[in-house]
C-alpha cells in the first residue's frame, strides 16, 4: 500500500471518528449564536469557540462509536466505520476522544466558565445519556436533542457570559427542531436501525402516530422560531420582515412533514431531513444577517 493511501486512510478515519461534517454544522451553530449575543465580535473569540465547539463535538462522537462498535458492525450505514472495520483500535479512539475532551472544555473555559459547563454537559448527555438510551427507549431522541440543542445557545453564552432568555430561546428552536429531524432520519434509516436494536422512532414505528407527532414538533418549531419578534426575548429581536421569511421557511418544513403524513414512505423522511437541514441552516442565516441589518 502508498504512503498517499495510508496517509488518505488516516485522514478519512480521523474525520469519521469524529463526524467531521456533523461537526462543522455544529461549530456554524455555535459561530450563529455567537454572532447574535455579542455586541463587538472579537474574531480570537470566535476561533477559540470554533475550535473549542469542534473538539467537543469530536470527543462525543469518538466516545459514541466507542460505545457503539459491536452495534455499528450490524447496521449497512456504519459497519465500515473505523472500530467496527478494524482500521483504529478502540485505544487509540480513546486517546483522540480524551485528548479531545480536554483541549475542548479548556478552549472554551478560556472563553468564561459557563461556556465550558455548557460543553460538558454537552459531552456527558450525548456519552452517558443519550448514547446508552437508544437501544432502550425512544425517548433518548428527547434526551439527544439537549446536547444537539447547546451549540446555537452556546455561542450566546461565549459572547456574553450570560445565560437568559435569549439563550434559551435559542435552545428551544433548536430543541424543538431536532424531533421532526431525528424522526424523518430514523424513519428512512428504520430497516438499519433495527438491525442494530436502535429505537428511534415515538411509536417505535413508521406509523401515522409517528408522522403527527412530528408535524407537531415541526409546528413547535416554527412558533419558537418567530417569537423574537413580539419582543419578549430580551436582545434577542426578529424584524417583521425577517419573522415573515422565518415563517415561510418554517411552512415549507411543515409541508414536508405533512408529505410524510400523507405518503408514508422513506423518500418523504427523506425528503423531511433534507428540508429540516435547509431550515435550521437558513434560520441561523437570517437571524445574523437581521441583527447586522437592522
Amino acid at each position: 500500500m502508498s504512503t498517499t493511501v495510508v496517509k488518505h486512510s488516516l485522514i478519512s478515519d480521523f474525520k469519521e471518528i469524529t463526524k467531521m461534517r456533523l461537526a462543522l454544522s455544529v461549530v456554524f451553530s455555535s459561530v450563529a449564536g455567537y454572532l447574535l449575543g455579542a455586541d463587538t465580535v472579537d474574531f480570537t473569540t470566535l476561533l477559540l469557540l470554533a475550535l473549542g465547539g469542534y473538539f467537543m463535538v469530536g470527543a462525543s462522537n469518538a466516545y459514541n462509536q466507542i460505545i457503539e462498535k459491536d452495534l455499528d458492525a450490524l447496521m449497512d450505514r456504519t459497519k465500515n466505520r473505523p472500530i467496527p472495520s478494524g482500521r483504529m483500535t478502540v485505544r487509540t479512539a480513546f486517546v483522540i476522544a480524551t485528548i479531545f475532551t480536554i483541549l475542548g472544555i479548556a478552549i472554551l473555559y478560556y472563553i468564561n466558565p459557563q461556556t465550558a459547563m455548557f460543553g460538558a454537559i454537552s459531552i456527558f448527555l450525548y456519552t452517558c445519556a443519550y448514547t446508552p438510551l437508544k437501544t432502550k427507549t425512544p425517548l433518548a431522541v428527547f434526551v439527544g436533542a439537549i446536547p444537539g440543542a447547546i451549540p446555537f445557545m452556546l455561542g450566546w453564552v461565549a459572547a456574553t457570559n450570560d445565560f437568559g432568555i435569549e439563550p434559551g430561546t435559542l435552545f428551544a428552536l433548536q430543541f424543538f427542531w431536532q424531533f421532526p429531524h431525528f424522526w424523518a432520519i430514523g424513519w428512512f434509516l428504520y430497516n438499519d436501525y433495527k438491525k442494530g436494536g436502535f429505537f428511534m422512532l415515538p411509536t417505535g414505528k413508521q406509523d401515522k402516530g409517528t408522522a403527527v407527532q412530528t408535524i407537531m414538533y415541526t409546528i413547535w418549531t416554527i412558533l419558537v422560531s418567530i417569537v423574537p419578534v413580539f419582543g419578549v426575548t430580551g436582545k434577542l429581536e426578529l424584524s417583521y420582515i425577517a419573522a415573515t421569511i422565518v415563517f415561510g421557511l418554517g411552512l415549507f418544513m411543515l409541508y414536508y412533514a405533512f408529505q410524510l403524513f400523507k405518503k408514508m414512505t422513506e423518500k418523504a423522511a427523506k425528503q423531511l431531513m433534507l428540508a429540516s437541514v435547509s431550515y435550521i441552516t437558513l434560520i441561523q442565516i437570517i437571524y445574523v444577517v437581521d441583527k447586522f441589518i437592522r
